[in-house]
């Protein structure tokens, strides 16, 4: 028998109703109680049993809620994660976690302060490409890494500036929506860097925010590892380039999940993460002597794993897969990124 958990979503737009709950209920233990939305009540076509709010209050006032997800803009996460910490709930939050590092470090120490989890949904610690790059690495097959890129290309030419992502707000744009997810890969694989040089550009007609960013990330073992985006490439580059004195791996396309999720399907379906063999990643490698190339199967990816973490740590204490303190880190490199770009020089990363 499952301890429930009863869970309030504030936000039915694109992330909450694609990531968070259609992954949620599928986690034995999670019941997704009540959903914040604004306008209309569509989501209880697909969760006919929730209660569905129209304000904010009436989420926080609800005793029975353990556990609030925060899945609105970026723009406005500050507000909503401090409010519920102060009605006593415990925390999800999309990312970006915050707009800036001082507002991280606020809700890091109110959380502490009221005895809350927070934790941020980075969830593409669980692509499956990333899950078999850090494998990889694991087992040391490309030998001592020289140069990485990571890239993640769009082709939206026209800017939007209505929709919020394209917008002048603090926490708009590219380097915040997408950069974010490299930057916690990159902490994850290979934690913080020595330096940091930036490139932040506007390319679309229309643009009043960034739509491209490079930022290259030195460390002190030699390993140059280039981010990159762009919302102008028709042709998209791969997603993954390693290259180290053993071989090299080269890896296209983006993890199934999302692709799945938008479709309708949820973890529960036959199959899950697994992704076709045409976009397996390439290997080259010298092992003992000998040269192997070919193609290595992508392990499957699981974003229901975020959650069952989550899960597990507010029943069973099990150890927070995401903290705060970590994504308070990838906000704190976004902010050298900007200052790199706006001086034009590279930064030495404290």
């Amino acid at each position: 028998m499952y301890k429930e958990v009863q869970v309030g979503l504030i936000g039915y737009g694109f992330s909450g109703r694609t990531f968070h709950a259609p992954v949620l209920t599928t986690i034995p233990g999670l019941k997704l109680n009540t959903i914040v939305q604004r306008k209309g009540r569509s989501s209880q076509d697909r969760y006919p049993w929730v209660n569905v709010v129209d304000h904010v209050d009436a989420l926080y006032q609800d005793d029975t809620i353990d556990l609030i997800i925060v899945t609105t803009p970026s723009t406005n996460h500050f507000k909503f994660v401090k409010d519920a910490l102060l009605a006593g709930k415990h925390v999800v939050v999309e990312k970006p976690f915050t707009t800036s590092t001082e507002e991280a470090d606020a809700l890091i120490a109110l959380a502490k302060q009221q005895n809350r989890m927070l934790s941020v949904f980075h969830n593409r610690r669980w692509d499956g490409d990333f899950l078999t790059l850090r494998s990889l690495l694991n087992e040391g097959i490309l030998g001592q890494l020289t140069e990485a890129e990571f890239c993640w290309d769009h082709y939206h030419p026209t800017a939007q500036p209505g929709n919020w992502r394209d917008s002048q707000a603090l926490g708009s744009g590219v380097l915040y929506d997408l950069g974010v997810h490299f930057i916690d890969q990159a902490l994850c694989l290979f934690g913080t860097p020595h330096t940091l040089q930036a490139e932040i550009r506007q390319l679309r007609p229309r643009a009043i925010t960034d739509d491209f960013f490079r930022v290259t990330l030195g460390y002190k073992e030699g390993l140059s590892l280039t981010l990159k985006s762009s919302m102008v490439a028709r042709e998209p580059r791969p997603r993954y380039q390693f290259h180290g004195t053993k071989g090299s791996f080269i890896k296209y396309g983006t993890d199934p999940q999302e692709r799945a999720l938008i479709n309708g399907h949820t973890p529960a379906s036959p199959n899950w993460g697994r992704e076709a063999k045409e976009w397996w990643g390439k290997i080259n490698i010298m092992l003992n002597q000998l040269h192997i190339e070919g193609h290595i199967e992508t392990l499957p990816g699981s974003y229901a794993a975020y959650y069952q973490n989550i899960y597990d740590h507010l029943t069973r204490q099990t150890e927070l897969a995401v903290k705060a303190e970590e994504a308070r880190q990838a906000i704190k490199l976004i902010e050298l990124a900007k200052k790199s770009h706006e001086e034009q020089r590279t930064l030495e990363v404290n």
